[in-house]
């Protein structure tokens, strides 16, 4: 039997999540079904579950692998810029990682296990975020009368605040400047500038 190379192997495993995506955003994570999860990815169950685990496994692998792609926006650009991409669609999958994340939120409050699984996933974002806030302040571009925690707190509950809001089916094309206002906020502000 030939020998699968890895590049093969990479793909097949970035169908499954691309695919599995999908699924979960659609039908959450009891409705995406081994069928659903079969026609999404266009793989049969032994091929899925040759990659992971369990459901679970790969439901979580799924929400790691935004939280990755968050984790480096946020690296380069700040979580407003993640927010922006959101508002916009410019992300990859904007609608379906909003799916994700609104079901790693149910499953939060739901799961112990779960939770205790995600906690050691989700810690990413928010050292980003920390570590990028800690280069803007050497910088001289963060203010430096509010805790580095407590706006990266901030900034994290403000995210939160917009998963909801789209969520609801609320629309996000006038947020925009919300976001220029939440941006302004953790600036710092030289003398002799209007804020």
């Amino acid at each position: 039997m030939p020998r699968v190379s890895q590049d093969h192997l990479d793909a097949r495993r970035r169908q499954i999540l691309d695919g599995s995506r999908v699924c979960f955003a659609r039908y959450g994570y009891e409705g995406a079904t081994v069928r659903r999860l079969e026609e999404a990815t266009g793989l049969s169950r032994g091929a899925i579950f040759h990659h992971f685990r369990d459901k679970e496994s790969l439901f979580l692998a799924l929400a790691e692998d935004d939280a990755v792609r968050m984790a480096d926006v946020v690296a380069e650009q700040g979580l407003v810029q993640v927010m922006r991409e959101l508002l916009a669609g410019d992300s990859e999958h904007p609608a379906d990682w909003l799916g994700t994340r609104l079901e790693v939120s149910r499953r939060l409050r739901t799961d112990p296990e779960f939770r205790g699984r995600w906690a050691e996933r989700s810690e990413q974002l928010t050292v980003a975020t920390r570590e990028r806030l800690m280069r803007q302040r050497e910088a001289g571009n963060l203010r430096d009368d509010v805790d580095v925690d407590v706006l990266t707190a901030f900034l994290e509950l403000v995210l939160e605040g917009l998963v909801s809001h789209l969520a609801m089916g609320l629309p996000g094309d006038d947020l925009g400047p919300v976001l220029d206002l939440v941006e302004e906020t953790v600036r710092r502000h030289r003398p002799g500038t209007t804020r």
